[in-house]
């Protein structure tokens, strides 16, 4: 069943982003019309907008704008986990500006595609685009500054892995600042697969309880879990932050899939 999902997840990345490519539109990954309120481009601020290409907002399939709130400074790493057709990846590049970098992560090649032709567009050169899995990112420990992800995290079917390797690329210090379909803890996991489906980022959302005891199992601190919009009954668009201790001890790597959470 694992595998089914993940497959089922990148058909759709995949089918987006050809689409996009194409120039129909996109079809939302988490809502089904493009023009979905919820989810999308329609959730950034218009100067955002504004100066992206526009592939790149049309491929947009997030549930918030994790660079609002990420806090982003010149010259640190970032790196976006799921990072689709690249917007928020250009984003933060432009943030860091020319002495940061920032990384985009997607397990699906026709995501990787638009976003490196995105990103080529929009003039950016500090980004940088890699294929893999965000359960084992192909990146050294406490290499980055900043994680985001917007509308990802819950798609995965192994997020004790994700939640992991966050902590373990994050530099001490380093913060966490996501955007995510996550439940109200009154919501068992049957209920919320009967308000929507794992790909439609629904079934696979995590609790606000289990979203802070995963991040915590894995060795992060300073976690809140802020909700913004709701998406259906009991599920809510939400803003995750969290920060890795500047002391934090480099981890063994029998730790990396430690956390326990989900």
């Amino acid at each position: 069943m694992t595998d089914a999902l993940r497959e089922q997840v990148r058909k759709r990345y995949a089918e987006a982003a050809t689409a996009t490519a194409s120039g129909c539109g996109s079809g939302s990954c988490c809502g089904e019309p493009a023009e979905d309120a919820r989810f999308g481009a329609a959730l950034y601020g218009g100067e955002d907008v504004r100066e992206l290409p526009e592939a790149a907002a049309l491929a947009s399939l997030g549930c918030g704008n994790p660079t609002a709130v990420a806090e982003l400074r010149e010259g640190e790493t970032v790196l976006d986990l799921g990072s689709g057709g690249g917007i928020d990846v250009i984003l933060s590049a432009r943030r860091v500006g020319p002495t940061g970098r920032a990384y985009g992560l997607d397990m699906t090649d026709e995501m990787l595609a638009l976003a490196q032709r995105n990103a080529a567009e929009a003039g950016i050169g500090n980004a940088v685009f890699l294929r893999g899995a965000i359960e084992s990112v192909p990146l050294p420990a406490a290499s980055v500054d900043v994680v985001i992800s917007n509308c990802v995290v819950n798609l995965s079917t192994d997020k004790a892995a994700v939640l992991a390797e966050i902590a373990r690329v994050l530099r001490p210090g380093g913060r966490v600042g996501i955007s995510d379909v996550v439940a109200e803890d009154r919501l068992s996991p049957e209920e919320r697969a009967e308000r929507g489906s794992f790909v439609g980022c629904i079934a696979g959302a995590l609790s606000v309880g289990e979203y802070t005891a995963g991040l915590e199992a894995a060795g992060l601190e300073d976690v809140s879990v802020d909700f913004t919009h709701e998406v259906a009954d009991g599920l809510h668009g939400a803003i995750v932050r969290a920060r890795k201790p500047a002391h934090a001890p480099a981890p063994a790597p029998a730790e990396r899939s430690a956390a326990g959470c989900c």
